[in-house]
């Protein structure tokens, strides 16, 4: 399974605004913590915001902040928000074309094995994912990583 880069940077910005406790921070301030670029970050934050992770208070003293206690927002939530929620693995049943074609129905009736072991693994891996949580992530942080953070966002 490939995830976009997105998925990275949206966890480390809901990890820093968990260790930030509720100011909202500028999408071009996380994008300067992270050297991104702010117009990408902001459409990720964005998908952050749809999805009910993040808030976003407009104007100059505005910017993003965790819409809910990191306890309640899942490394699935994120990448849920991030690359949608469509299965990994779509079955398009190639089986029945090619050498398959002509075959009868019956003999397609049981789901396709490929497609019920992709399926297996997808769901194992979401149960992981949905299993940790942003507090979990500040939890087992390197131990100055939070108050590298505060210090870094409180220069400007």
């Amino acid at each position: 399974m490939r995830m976009g880069e997105g998925v990275e940077w949206g966890l480390h910005c809901c990890l820093t605004l968990a260790w930030l406790g509720g100011e909202p921070v500028p999408a071009a301030r996380l994008a300067a913590q992270f050297d991104l670029p702010p117009a990408y970050l902001n459409k990720r934050l964005q998908a952050l915001v749809r999805a009910e992770i993040l808030t976003s208070t407009p104007g100059a003293r505005g910017g993003f902040r965790l819409a809910r206690p990191p306890a309640k927002i899942t490394l699935m939530d994120v990448v849920a928000a991030i690359e949608g929620p469509e299965d990994a693995f779509r079955c398009a049943e190639i089986r029945q074309r090619g050498a398959g074609t002509g075959t009868p129905a019956g003999e397609f009736r049981k789901r396709c094995g490929i497609d019920a072991a992709m399926r297996r693994a997808e769901l194992a891996w979401r149960r992981e994912l949905a299993s940790q949580t942003i507090a979990d992530l500040m939890d087992t942080a390197p131990p100055r990583a939070a108050d590298r953070v505060r210090r870094w966002h409180s220069t400007d």
